[in-house]
């Protein structure tokens, strides 16, 4: 089902996880807003899933992991945090499925603390958005 570049605004309703047929849901580029529905997981068949480039926030629930035949996941750019969910499925995906959140943990270079907020690696686990660059001058 593609449903993308519509305009949808509002909540995706959590009534979307009865739909355990489903193997495609495309709803990138709209204005869908809110937590990503715990429901979703119970649309264990789905293959392809795209939610890419709304506003959605909150964190991806653990049921996401239920979605064994996912070959394509998209959440990139929303304002989606904490750590993605630990499953082998989704930790296989490329990093630029999950850019332009505030995400942490595998496959993403930034680990999570103990509190599930990103720190850099490259920044000796600052938690700082803003990257450092440390120069050498050489005299």
């Amino acid at each position: 089902m593609d449903l993308s570049t519509n305009s949808l605004t509002g909540e995706i309703p959590k009534e979307i996880g009865s739909l355990i047929e489903l193997r495609s849901l495309n709803l990138s580029a709209n204005l869908l807003a809110g937590n990503i529905p715990n429901e979703i997981g119970n649309m264990e068949l789905m293959k392809s899933l795209d939610l890419s480039i709304n506003r959605l926030n909150g964190e991806i629930p653990p049921s996401i992991s239920n979605l064994n035949f996912l070959n394509h996941f998209n959440v990139s750019y929303n304002n989606l945090t904490g750590q993605i969910p630990k499953s082998t499925q989704l930790q296989s995906f490329e990093n630029f499925s999950h850019m332009g959140n505030y995400l942490c943990g595998p496959p993403l270079t930034k680990n999570c603390n103990t509190k599930g907020i990103p720190t850099d690696v490259a920044n000796n686990g600052s938690s700082s958005e803003a990257s450092k660059v440390n120069w050498l001058f050489v005299a």
